[in-house]
């Protein structure tokens, strides 16, 4: 029994079905808040400027120089591009280069118009230019107006309410303050001419583009730093990753201030990368000038003497063997100049090779002191090469893995090799360097057995010799960094520079914000619905009733519209009075099936006053009663009788007459307009109910009701309010439990079926009262007949709503 009738737990339990009625139901709400998204979605749109996207494409290549040979490279980078690339994408987005670039483009300076909802950037696209005077300060912050009174003079004015003011000083980027004017400044001036006020220095020079009587424009100088913040927003891209070619873009709202940012940008970073490229061969070349001059003068002074030395001693000469002395004491002596060179070179790449850690840049060359070994050389590549792939490795592997640990080995072989070959050659030179100066000193001291005279000439002469020798040699290198210099290109290379070619705009993407909008707008009045049916404990539908209460549904009534509750007897034909035909129906079934025979009594109750408990008894008893049975509609509720009213009968005698003793029964009973119906009011109202209801008067009263009549319908008190109705339960063949739509509390079915489970209430049925189909889907108990029933119900024509549906539904059948 306990199983037949356990509930579900009322918490959690949720009608999807009567939820999406419900959010039908509510139609205009979410067509209102549709509205209002959609309003304010265009509203943000209309007043969002125009995103646009533009890009530009560079490559960066280790261009070297074609007049680079083993004899007159300068510089030395084994390290190939990967340092470049990576260096150029961090100089592209320093700040000491987007400082460079916005002083260069003077992006400082703002040129704006007044668009339909706000300024616009009108940059480019100006009658003027502004053309700032940089040694003088200038008010940042304010905005100025210029309206052109003709096609070469303007009026410029400024807004002022006296306060201080912020100068900046575009070369220093320093501020100062200056007390304002506390009126309004307005003066007229031609395009070209200076504007010297104590805040601003300017002139406005004229573009291509003609300016037009009437036309209004704003300039505005913005604080350095706050404009260079605005730039620093690039976005660079390696295409495809890991490649040398990079893709620079920029978003903003002015096609031509993005396409001069980025082409600007890519040219400065190329200026000042040749420049460090032709840094070595610029120091180069002041070198050897330096040394040049020193080496003029000692050649000129050395010649001088020689000069000298022939004018006072004509008679002194040099024949072929001491001609030939001094020859080879200059081979000896320039031999041992390279010598001494070289040794020097190899301990410079010495200590390099054990003061350094990254050799991948910057890596001295072999060939800059003529050290030719093809070992050290290839050593210094595979080094070199290594030291690139552990700096690319930083990027990509974590830290302490094992492949670092074997490039660190490999490297420390290489470089130990290297150094092994360093002082290999140093020793064999050194060896070599001792010959030479051996070589030197015989010579020397056959120079010593001539004559003094001969000795000071060969002396002066050998001197001649060595510096003419160097001289030569520094010219040599002089002009080779100067082709080497003027060889020079730069390692940036534009594949695409940045160009408005008409497109380009990504935003603002008002699609989405128009489903923001739709989504909104639905999730709003969504919850709203939502919030309403999870806080309504009102039954809203049949389905609720089914789903908390195993006792059946006998039939759903409609909610009527009339004054009176005389419905089946008013309208016979409008569904409501169909759906208590039904109802009578189900209540035969219910009498054939517990063989019931004879008089039948139906007793009607409800939870509380206020459910329709007197409606559905007097238009039950009259259905019973139009069918020509005998029906008598007894007034039980005797607290708070109704019945009278309904059938404009006088509450003067009744049920409470006839059981305290005080009338017969044929005296209580009333006659109406209604044939074969018959009312027994409940009269005037006692102290003690309960106790009358369970008196023998009352047995006998039903007694001689069955005799009499073939229907007997009891209309008594609300079960959840007092304990009436219990009492009557004995005398009833059916109950009716009446439901109201959106008024009865669910929890109160819980009680029923306690009552129910216990057996304190029998042969019960639930009836909903004031039902209304919500939207296009209903149920259909008792009356919800769809097309097919129309046919045989009196419809109410009046009201917007039926007249709409009606003429919707002659569309359909044209």
């Amino acid at each position: 029994m306990e199983d037949e009738f356990e509930i579900r737990n009322q918490q959690n339990f949720f009608d999807f079905k009567g939820f999406l009625i419900k959010i039908l139901s509510y139609w205009p709400l979410f067509l209102i808040c549709l509205a209002i998204a959609f309003y304010i979605a265009h509203y943000i749109n209309v007043r969002k400027q125009t995103v646009y996207r533009i890009s530009n494409m560079i490559t960066v290549k280790d261009d070297q120089n074609p007049f680079f040979t083993s004899n007159t490279s300068l510089t030395f980078n084994w390290g190939g591009t990967t340092d470049k690339v990576q260096t150029a994408e961090i100089l592209l987005k320093s700040r000491s280069h987007n400082e460079e670039v916005v002083r260069e483009l003077k992006y400082y300076i703002e040129y704006l118009r007044q668009g339909e909802y706000h300024l616009e950037d009108v940059y480019g696209k100006t009658p003027f230019s502004v053309d700032i005077n940089t040694n003088k300060t200038q008010l940042i912050n304010k905005t100025l107006k210029v309206v052109f009174v003709s096609g070469d003079r303007f009026e410029l004015s400024i807004e002022f309410n006296g306060g201080d003011g912020v100068l900046q000083d575009y070369k220093t980027d320093m501020d100062t303050t200056l007390s304002l004017p506390k009126q309004n400044v307005s003066s007229q001036y031609a395009l070209g001419d200076p504007i010297n006020l104590p805040y601003l220095n300017f002139k406005l020079q004229p573009t291509a583009i003609k300016a037009k009587e009437g036309e209004e424009y704003y300039i505005r100088f913005n604080q350095f730093d706050n404009a260079v913040n605005r730039y620093n927003s690039v976005s660079i891209e390696q295409t495809p990753r890991g490649s040398s070619i990079l893709s620079l873009n920029m978003v903003g709202t002015n096609k031509k201030r993005l396409v001069d940012y980025l082409n600007t940008s890519v040219r400065l970073l190329s200026e000042s990368q040749l420049e460090r490229k032709n840094l070595f061969a610029t120091k180069t070349i002041q070198f050897i000038d330096s040394s040049l001059a020193a080496k003029t003068t000692e050649l000129q002074n050395v010649q001088d003497e020689l000069n000298s030395f022939r004018d006072q001693n004509k008679s002194v000469g040099i024949s072929g063997d001491e001609t030939s002395l001094i020859t080879k004491i200059t081979d000896l002596d320039l031999q041992k100049q390279n010598i001494e060179q070289q040794l020097q070179n190899y301990s410079s790449l010495q200590t390099y090779l054990r003061t350094h850690q990254n050799y991948a840049t910057d890596f001295p060359a072999p060939s800059i002191a003529g050290i030719g070994e093809g070992i050290i050389s290839q050593g210094v590549a595979s080094l070199v090469e290594l030291s690139e792939e552990r700096n690319r490795l930083k990027y990509t592997a974590k830290p302490g893995n094992p492949v670092f640990s074997d490039l660190d080995r490999r490297i420390d072989a290489i470089k130990n090799v290297i150094l092994e070959n360093i002082q290999s050659s140093q020793d064999l030179m050194s060896e070599r360097l001792n010959d030479i100066r051996r070589n030197i000193a015989n010579a020397e001291s056959q120079m010593r057995t001539l004559p003094k005279e001969q000795q000071e000439l060969l002396s002066i002469q050998r001197r001649y010799s060595v510096s003419e020798s160097t001289y030569g040699v520094f010219m040599e290198k002089r002009n080779e960094a100067g082709i080497i210099k003027a060889a020079n290109v730069s390692d940036i290379q534009v594949i695409d520079s940045a160009k408005d070619t008409g497109g380009g705009a990504i935003g603002p993407n008002t699609n989405t914000n128009y489903v923001m909008a739709a989504i909104a707008g639905s999730i709003v009045p969504f919850v709203f619905v939502f919030l309403l049916v999870f806080f309504d404990n009102k039954i809203g539908n049949p389905d609720e009733i089914k789903n908390l209460s195993r006792i059946p549904i006998l039939g759903t009534i409609g909610k009527s519209t009339l004054s009176t509750n005389l419905i089946v007897l008013k309208q016979p034909k409008s569904a409501i009075a169909e759906a208590f035909r039904g109802l009578r129906s189900s209540l035969q079934f219910i009498y054939r099936n517990n063989n019931i025979t004879g008089a039948k009594t139906v007793m009607v109750t409800s939870s509380v006053s206020g459910e329709g408990k007197t409606f559905c008894s007097i238009n039950l008893a009259t259905v019973f009663a139009l069918s020509e049975r005998k029906t008598v509609l007894v007034g039980l509720d005797l607290r708070k009788p109704k019945i009278f009213d309904d059938f404009a009968l006088p509450n003067e005698v009744g049920v409470v007459d006839y059981l305290v003793g005080r009338n017969d029964l044929e005296e209580i009973i009333q006659k109406t307009e209604i044939p074969h119906l018959d009312v027994i009011l409940a009269g005037e109202i006692p102290p003690n109910p309960s106790e009358l209801l369970m008196s023998e008067q009352m047995d006998k009263l039903m007694r001689d009701l069955k005799e009499e009549y073939d229907y007997i319908i009891l209309d008594t008190p609300p079960v959840g309010l007092v304990s009436d109705s219990m009492e009557l339960q004995s005398y009833a063949d059916a109950t009716l439990y009446i439901l109201r739509q959106n008024f009865t509390n669910k929890g109160m079915l819980q009680f029923v079926n306690e009552k129910y489970r216990k057996g304190e209430i029998g042969n019960i049925s639930f009836v909903l009262n004031c039902f209304r189909m919500k939207g296009k889907y209903g149920y259909g108990y008792g009356y919800g007949y769809g097309g097919y029933g129309k046919a045989y119900h009196e419809e109410d024509d009046s009201g917007l709503k039926n007249r709409i549906n009606k003429f919707f539904g002659k569309l359909g059948r044209k």
